[in-house]
């Protein structure tokens, strides 16, 4: 894939493009730790208190594999933690939008109440794009590149 890119986009767009490609397949990754997590903790917790944690889970599930994958080698430097707590300030709108939308759903359809897996999808798109440009620009800093 990354070499039929190569033939139409510059060096710089090719990297952008293997790592938006990569950042996707991460996101699949913590949806999977995602919607398992609400379905393990929603009879524990309830569906509300169960998607907190499972966006929780999920966007640290995502920000090891996004610092060891997809952004290897980059923004590093400095605490572990730090970067962690950075991954997660810099998506609080994504996170306030996805679980937004999540809570809407499982709120006002019965069929996303019976069934959490489809408002856990419904938040994905909304903050896939904000969160890959902050976690690019502002995590693992890789503007310019």
């Amino acid at each position: 894939m990354v070499k039929f890119l190569a033939r139409f986009l510059s060096p710089p767009r090719v990297i952008l493009a293997r790592q938006f490609l990569r950042f996707g397949m991460v996101g699949f990754v913590g949806f999977l730790f995602d919607a398992g997590t609400v379905y393990a903790s929603k009879a524990l917790v309830g569906l509300y208190i169960a998607g907190i944690l499972a966006y929780v889970v999920a966007a640290t599930v995502t920000w090891w594999l996004n610092r060891r994958w997809t952004f290897q080698g980059l923004g590093g430097g400095g605490s572990v933690i730090r970067q962690w707590a950075i991954f997660m300030s810099a998506n609080f709108v994504g996170f306030i939008v996805n679980r937004g939308i999540y809570m809407l759903l499982v709120t006002f359809s019965a069929v996303c109440a019976a069934h959490p897996i489809f408002a856990v999808m419904g938040g994905i798109p909304a903050g896939m794009l904000f969160n890959f440009n902050l976690s690019r620009r502002v995590v693992f800093r890789t503007t310019g590149r």
